[in-house]
């Protein structure tokens, strides 16, 4: 089973517990604390993840931080299913993938517009109304500017790539003038 498999039932089940909870902004919250702490010290996280180091010291050492800064049961409960499932490590990529999976049942999406130069603020309005349209959800855009591709922009929502980049359609004659 691919990681990205693993990491969205994580996320999943997740939301499904929160979303009936209600306490989706605290464990949202909690879980973002968690990450910082076990990626931000590296000892922890190579203690977390060193498959030498038994179950059990593991289990004393989540249970010693779990006892000091008292997370929700939720969080406390999903932290101890992690380490079970030997997952803990991984819990920056959930938490990642948790967000997404919560915006997605807001009808929200995120994306990110590549232009080549920075859009006007009317561009960007404009961009965003256009992609709500085709979406049908309301659109959360990021933007960066590269110069590579000559002109025009990249967008992309979730998967989907709608590459209208002067880079792009030069490639593509090109193709078309060499395969004649």
């Amino acid at each position: 089973m691919s990681n990205d498999t693993v990491t969205r039932r994580y996320a999943t089940a997740l939301a499904d517990v929160v979303t009936k909870s209600g306490d989706i902004e605290g464990v949202k919250n909690e879980l973002s604390t968690w990450e910082q702490l076990i990626f931000g010290n590296e000892d922890l996280h190579s203690a977390f993840a060193n498959p030498s180091i038994a179950h059990s010291k593991k289990e004393g050492v989540l249970e010693a931080l779990i006892a000091k800064s008292k997370p929700s049961k939720t969080t406390s409960n999903f932290l101890r299913v992690l380490l079970q499932n030997g997952r803990l490590t991984e819990l920056g990529n959930i938490n990642e993938r948790f967000e997404s999976v919560l915006e997605e049942r807001g009808g929200i999406v995120t994306g990110e517009i590549v232009s080549a130069h920075e859009l006007s603020a009317a561009e960007q309005k404009e961009l965003e109304s256009n992609l709500e349209k085709v979406t049908g959800k309301d659109v959360r855009l990021t933007y960066r500017i590269d110069s590579d591709i000559i002109g025009g922009i990249i967008a992309r929502i979730g998967s989907t790539v709608y590459d209208g980049s002067v880079r792009t359609q030069l490639e593509t004659l090109r193709e078309q003038l060499l395969a004649k």
